[in-house]
């Protein structure tokens, strides 16, 4: 049942091709994001987790004496308008969603529209691309995007347009987000602070041949003022790798902490250098991050020249990350040369040791123009050249130490894994309090796909979601203020007493680990001066979230059990050990599991 995937998830709305415009409105532009299949594993809420932040950039690039609107097929909200039908079209293609990207152009071009096309497939295979368009916009768009359509308007439009990234990152114009329907998003308010990552793994996208990003920083006064333009309270960070820049990232979080917003972003694990800047972090609203850890095998990460602390010291990273009450998404490959069958559960159980809150999970796909896919090919292993299929969903090369089937197979049972009432009951968060909420979007987020189309469709993302995102940024302003705190006495040097260690420390778990919300992320008003509104009205009442959440609990317990941890003393003289048992509700009252454990506390 989970894994059904509606219709409308994978069929792209149809085109009538016997439409015909009665006229074509001058200086009219109309951008699009073409429609995607979605992989029925994972989570249809993540499409609407932002807007695509590469068009409405655009849009902001567009000349004051031009209309420009801007259309998303994956809201579900049919195929793009055609009154008025615009003298110019503008399309993102990206490698998975080539074929609608073309097959849009070829309508709008048979009745009248200049078609433009970019994107990192139109960089990537510009010569494929350049087949479908009347121009293509290669590399940077927002610096051509003004001169295409002067061309457009004196009848001279070239075919191809190159924009460098060399130009100072300031100047790009802000994005056009009053265009956007609001309701259909979780939060509008997509940032990118840098463009670039100093790692340049084989197989990413970034590495493509002929991509040269170099590395830039935003103004942090810039960022601050978008976000207090867009007045929403919950941002997220497209950045690569918001933490390339460890100074940077900590004098951008200093400006966020006034505006008491919450936020999610993409960083690399070696942030935890300098945990200071995770603290920060932190205290700036971060509720969760996006961690790249692709592989536990340090073979793997070397063939792929990942620059990456060792997979040994990963848990202890973490550990960072949860101590300071951030939630982390860990993302994975699987299909590595070093990777066999075994792969799929040893990932599963650390995952579930280390207790992530979320984990994306992806094939190993080899984009063209990268290291990997040049490799691939001259060794014979490239299956084909569908690039649907090119989704990080599909086997699209052999293997190396299984079958294909074995990867696509490991692959489905990782989510079905990870999916479990089991699974996300063994990652739960170890603070009772952070459990019902944490259940909540393990199960409304992950596993209510069923439930996403239908909200999707009829642009009730954010009216459903706000209660829980109001209830997470109300607990993080807590959080973050005990936080805050803890630092003041680390930083004065305080000596505390051993009853003021005692209270300090049963506050402090009190605040500790926020309520989870969406995949790390959260939207309600920001309190600071003027306080910005609520994003959205709530036409109905609600239920109370503690009862929404408790809900949770009971089910996710009577399908597992409760399993309650007790840490008491050892009391042999000069020992610093601690038993910990693990307590299980049996009928007639209450026993240790087999297998109590012993660990050590600093």
């Amino acid at each position: 049942m989970r894994n059904a995937c509606p219709a409308d998830m994978t069929q792209a709305p149809r085109l009538d091709e016997k439409y015909r415009p009665r006229s074509i409105q001058p200086r009219q532009a109309l951008l699009i994001n073409p429609f995607y299949p979605k992989d029925p594993r994972a989570s249809f809420g993540k499409h609407v987790l932002t807007p695509t932040l590469a068009l409405t950039s655009v849009a902001g690039a567009t000349p004051s004496d031009w209309s420009v609107e801007y259309w998303d097929e994956n809201l579900l909200q049919g195929p793009p308008p055609t009154s008025p039908f615009p003298q110019v079209v503008g399309i993102t293609v990206h490698l998975t969603f080539a074929r609608r990207a073309y097959e849009l152009a070829r309508w709008y071009s048979e009745r009248g529209a200049k078609v433009i096309l970019g994107g990192l497939h139109a960089s990537s295979c510009p010569e494929e691309v350049a087949r479908h368009a009347d121009a293509i916009a290669v590399g940077e768009g927002t610096e051509v995007w003004p001169q295409i359509l002067s061309d457009v308007s004196m009848d001279r439009l070239q075919p191809v347009y190159k924009g460098s990234y060399a130009r100072p990152y300031r100047e790009d114009p802000a994005p056009r987000r009053e265009l956007l329907p609001r309701r259909s998003f979780l939060t509008t308010t997509s940032i990118i602070a840098t463009r670039g990552c100093h790692n340049r793994c084989a197989f990413c996208y970034l590495s493509t041949d002929g991509l040269h990003m170099p590395y830039r920083l935003r103004d942090v006064e810039q960022i601050v003022s978008e976000i207090r333009a867009d007045a929403q309270s919950y941002c997220v960070f497209v950045d690569n790798n918001l933490g390339s820049r460890p100074e940077y990232l900590k004098r951008l979080c200093r400006a966020l902490r006034s505006l008491e917003i919450i936020w999610s972003a993409a960083v690399t694990i070696d942030v935890t250098d300098d945990p200071e800047a995770v603290r920060e972090m932190a205290l700036a609203g971060c509720t969760g991050v996006f961690v790249g850890f692709e592989s536990l095998s340090e073979e793997n990460l070397k063939s792929a020249r990942k620059k990456t602390p060792s997979p040994h010291d990963y848990s202890r990273r973490l550990k960072i990350f949860h101590d300071n009450g951030i939630q982390v998404n860990g993302s994975f490959v699987l299909g590595f040369d070093c990777d066999g069958p075994e792969v799929f559960d040893r990932t599963l159980d650390w995952i579930e040791r280390n207790r992530l809150e979320c984990a994306t999970f992806h094939i190993l796909t080899p984009y063209p123009g990268t290291p990997l896919f040049r490799q691939l090919e001259t060794e014979g292993r490239i299956l084909h050249r569908n690039w649907d299929l090119y989704d990080t969903a599909h086997v699209v090369f052999q293997p190396r130490r299984m079958t294909s089937e074995q990867l696509a197979e490991g692959y489905s049972h990782c989510y079905d894994r990870l999916l479990s009432s089991r699974s996300i009951w063994r990652r739960r968060p170890s603070e009772l309090q952070a459990v019902p909420a944490y259940l909540a979007m393990s199960y409304l987020y992950k596993r209510s796909n069923w439930l996403w189309s239908l909200l999707i469709r009829h642009r009730l993302t954010a009216i459903v979601w706000h209660p829980l995102v109001h209830l997470t940024r109300r607990r993080h302003l807590s959080f973050r203020k005990e936080l805050g705190r803890r630092q003041r006495q680390g930083s004065d040097g305080t000596v505390l007493s051993a009853e003021k260690k005692k209270n300090k420390c049963q506050s402090l778990r009190s605040c500790r680990r926020p309520i989870p919300c969406f995949p790390f992320s959260t939207n309600p008003a920001s309190s600071a001066a003027p306080r910005l509104p609520l994003p959205l009205p709530l036409p109905l009442p609600l239920p109370t979230p503690s009862c929404i959440l408790l809900l949770f609990t009971f089910i996710c317990v009577a399908e597992n059990g409760w399993t309650e941890t007790r840490t008491s003393p050892n009391l042999r003289p000069g020992s610093c050990r601690f038993r910990t048992e693990e307590w299980r509700s049996e009928p007639g009252g209450k026993r240790p599991r087999a297998g109590s454990r012993r660990h050590a506390h600093p």
